[in-house]
């Protein structure tokens, strides 16, 4: 029988805690930029960026997994993960590295997780120094969720190219 191939991690830091993505999750690292804002979405959306001529939404962690919220700061990134075929992007602290994980290492989340951080979680990731949370991209952002995004972002655009008002011809 042969061992199950190790997990290759993109780590990042939210605060004091380390956290994890499963590589073939991120498209992309992306230096900080301001999101344009849209309304009528949650207050963890902070809006959203263009990325190779498409518009991704931006999903403020920190407000995301209920911790204090942290001025932007040189080393802040944008990780892109690519979810059901769609990208969206998360403002994360600072990226640190990608480092491998056997299943070993990888434990279920702990039941205190339960709440409604715990539903972003894959599990937890034993390194020798600490714990990292091992975070499962796909949950950031629900079917329902998706929705609600894509109706405020259709909305944001008719607004913006005079749609709603009167009937135009073609022509």
């Amino acid at each position: 029988m042969t061992a199950a191939a190790p997990t290759q991690l993109v780590t990042f830091r939210l605060a004091e805690d380390v956290f994890a993505a499963d590589i073939f999750a991120v498209e992309r690292v992306l230096r900080h930029q301001t999101p344009t804002p849209i309304p009528n979405v949650p207050a963890w959306i902070d809006g959203v960026v263009e990325y190779q001529n498409r518009v991704v939404p931006v999903i403020n962690l920190r407000r995301r997994l209920e911790l204090p919220e942290a001025p932007v700061r040189p080393e802040t990134r944008l990780l892109v993960f690519q979810v059901e075929g769609e990208w969206i992007a998360a403002v994360v602290d600072a990226v640190l590295e990608v480092v491998a994980a056997t299943p070993e290492e990888i434990a279920p989340p702990p039941a205190l997780f339960r709440g409604l951080a715990g539903e972003y979680l894959r599990g937890v990731v034993r390194r020798k120094d600490r714990l990292v949370i091992f975070l499962e991209a796909a949950r950031l952002l629900s079917s329902t969720e998706r929705l609600q995004l894509q109706t405020a972002l259709d909305e944001r655009l008719i607004v913006e190219h005079g749609g709603g008002g009167e009937a135009q011809e073609d022509g």
